[in-house]
C-alpha cells in the first residue's frame, strides 16, 4: 500500500511537471505568432491608426469591403471575426485602445449577437495564449465558470481548445505556414458560385440588453471613437425577421440594414452576402454614413 501510494505521488509529480513543461513550450511558440489571425495581431501591434475599423461577426468579415473605403481615401480595417460574440468583439477593441490604436470610426455589426451574452469557444481559444502575459485578457475572462482551471492547470487549455491552439497549430507557427486572416485588409470575400443554405430561422432568438454591447458603447465614448452600429443583409426566406425590428426598439441608434439586399443572387447563404453582395452593401454603409451621396435603392 505504501509504495503504491508512492508510485501514485510519482506520477502526479511526472504529470504536473510534464504539463508544465508542454504549457510553456506552446505558449512561448504559439504566443510568439503575429500575424495567422487577427486576435494575435491586435495584441503584437501598437499605434496603428485609422479612419475606419470594421467589427463585429462573419457577418461583419464577409460583409465590409475595406477596399472600397480605402479607395475612397480612408484608411481602414476589417477586424470582423466569423464565430466571434460581441464577448470577444469588446474585449478585441479593449486591447486595441491598451495598445494605442487611434480609431476615428468604428463600424459595428451587431444584430445576431445581441441576442447573446456568451463567448465563442473557437474565437476564445485566440486569446487563451495570453491569458497569463495579459491583464485585460485576464479580467476579461475572470467570471467565466472554467476561468480557474483555465487559468491555473497547466495546458489545460491547450487540451480543451485543442481544435485552434492544439498541435497543428503549434506545427503550423513553428513551420511558420500562412493564413489568409490579414489578406484584403481583414474582408474575406465569399465568391463560391455554390450556394449555402438558404433558409433560416431566427424566430427563436432574444433581444436582451447586452452588457458588452454597451461597454463598446463606453469604450467608444471615453475614447472619442465616433460608433455606427448597423444590421446587416439577411434573405428573404427567413422566419422570424421581425427580430431586427425588436433590436432596433431596444436600441434606436442600431440602423437596420437587414433588407438592403433581398435577391438571392447577392447571397453565398442565407446570413452571409457573395462578394458582389458585399461590395453593393460597403457602398450603401459608405454612402449613408460618410458624406457621401446617400441612397435608398435596393437590391
Amino acid at each position: 500500500m505504501k509504495r503504491f501510494f508512492k508510485q501514485t505521488i510519482l506520477f502526479l509529480v511526472i504529470l504536473f511537471a510534464a504539463s508544465l513543461l508542454l504549457d510553456v513550450i506552446y505558449t512561448i511558440v504559439v504566443s510568439n505568432s503575429s500575424e495567422r489571425n487577427k486576435v494575435e495581431n491586435v495584441i503584437h501591434t501598437t499605434n496603428k491608426k485609422y479612419d475606419v475599423v470594421f467589427m463585429g461577426t462573419s457577418r461583419a468579415n464577409n460583409h465590409f469591403v475595406t477596399k472600397i473605403f480605402e479607395d475612397k481615401g480612408y484608411k481602414a480595417f476589417n477586424y470582423g471575426i466569423s464565430g466571434a460574440h460581441l464577448f470577444e468583439t469588446s474585449l478585441l477593441l479593449k486591447l486595441m485602445i491598451a495598445n494605442k490604436y487611434e480609431i476615428k470610426n468604428l463600424v459595428l455589426e451587431a444584430d445576431l449577437s445581441i441576442c447573446n451574452e456568451k463567448r465563442d469557444e473557437g474565437t476564445t481559444a485566440r486569446f487563451m495564449p495570453y491569458i497569463h502575459q495579459n491583464e485585460i485578457i485576464k479580467e476579461h475572462y475572470k467570471n467565466e465558470s472554467d476561468f480557474y482551471q483555465m487559468y491555473y492547470l497547466p495546458f489545460y487549455r491547450y487540451i480543451k481548445f485543442d481544435n485552434k491552439i492544439g498541435f497543428r497549430e503549434l506545427y503550423d507557427v513553428a513551420a511558420k505556414k500562412p493564413t489568409n486572416a490579414l489578406h484584403n485588409k481583414g474582408y474575406y470575400p465569399l465568391i463560391s458560385k455554390k450556394k449555402g443554405n438558404m433558409k433560416n430561422d431566427i424566430s427563436s432568438l432574444k433581444v436582451i440588453r447586452n452588457k458588452f454591447y454597451e461597454e463598446i458603447k463606453q469604450i467608444c465614448k471615453q475614447n472619442n471613437i465616433k460608433l455606427t452600429v448597423v444590421m446587416t443583409p439577411m434573405c428573404a426566406n427567413t422566419k422570424g425577421l421581425n427580430y431586427f425590428d425588436k433590436v432596433q426598439q431596444l436600441y434606436p441608434e442600431i440602423h437596420n440594414f437587414e433588407n438592403v439586399i433581398t435577391d438571392d443572387n447577392y447571397f453565398a447563404s442565407c446570413g452571409h452576402l457573395n462578394d458582389e453582395g458585399a461590395k453593393i452593401y460597403t457602398n450603401v454603409i459608405l454612402m449613408q454614413f460618410f458624406n457621401l451621396k446617400k441612397v435608398n435603392q435596393k437590391f
